[in-house]
């Protein structure tokens, strides 16, 4: 698998996502979809799933900062388990810290202020919050990243210099049957149809070619909409230096032939690698 770096991590360009273990689902109007999961991925399950993902080269998987995953992680580095746990941020305006210390004091490898909570800040006018969490989480010696479906999340960061370690930002195409509609002009974090999380991904592509940090796009598959042979490429070849992709434990090996595939055979990327 090949590697690149978040500070001083070693990561691998295919990144696990947790919202599968953790039991989030963005499933439209399937509302059936979040019990599955929750039933399927037992714990028992989970750490299989673990143990694939490390078997296949993936050493790293971004995370919410709940009991379930977090009594996993450390059922799984006990018995020698080693992925990398980066952690989701889930501060408050009136307690930037505590949130963000458990997660370091639990053992997380790097921790960024998930998405939603970078969009509604930017939203509220508390832009500046973020800096200040990104100060906190590298103070601790670990790298400290910031994330955003809005663009102007991560716009607003370079301009006022918040210097974090890495960003994660949503990108995926349009070219999946149930995407944002001309009629559907509702933020991310607005739309209850759950349908869309990058909003305009060429504006992003143009931005990001510009910026230095190292990028993890996230939603490359728009949930599970976009096969990962169309998804992986349009992010690789649009400057991501890492994709965090959700996996169940038998498409792991899929998805992992598929990455190193593309990694391989890349020949249109603008963008250089920022890690």
């Amino acid at each position: 698998m090949p590697m690149g770096r978040l500070g001083k991590l070693k990561v691998s360009r295919l990144i696990s996502g947790g919202n599968l273990i953790s039991g989030w689902a963005h499933a439209r109007d399937l509302m059936y979809v979040q019990h599955l999961m929750r039933n399927y991925n037992t714990p028992e399950k989970v750490i299989q799933t673990l143990e694939i993902l490390e078997e296949n080269g993936v050493n790293a998987i971004v995370a919410d900062p709940r009991k379930k995953p977090m009594d996993i992680f450390k059922d799984h580095w006990r018995n020698g388990g080693k992925i990398q746990w980066i952690a989701e941020g889930h501060p408050e305006p009136e307690d930037l810290k505590s949130n963000i210390q458990k997660s370091i004091d639990w053992g997380a490898s790097a921790v960024y202020i998930q998405g939603v909570i970078g969009d509604r800040w930017l939203k509220a006018g508390q832009i500046d919050l973020l800096g200040k969490c990104v100060d906190f989480i590298k103070s601790h010696g670990i790298p400290g990243g910031m994330g955003a479906h809005n663009l102007d999340v991560i716009v607003h960061s370079e301009a006022r210099e918040f210097n974090p370690d890495f960003y994660v930002k949503t990108l995926h195409h349009n070219n999946y049957w149930s995407a944002r509609r001309a009629d559907q002009t509702a933020e991310v974090i607005d739309n209850n149809a759950d349908n869309y999380w990058s909003v305009d991904p060429e504006k992003t592509i143009e931005f990001m070619n510009q910026v230095e940090k190292p990028w993890i796009a996230f939603k490359v598959l728009a949930a599970g909409a976009i096969h990962p042979s169309s998804g992986f490429k349009y992010a690789f070849e649009n400057g991501a230096d890492f994709i965090c992709v959700g996996m169940f434990d038998f498409q792991v090996t899929e998805d992992v032939m598929i990455t190193r595939e593309i990694l391989k055979n890349i020949s249109t990327r603008r963008r250089p690698w920022r890690a």
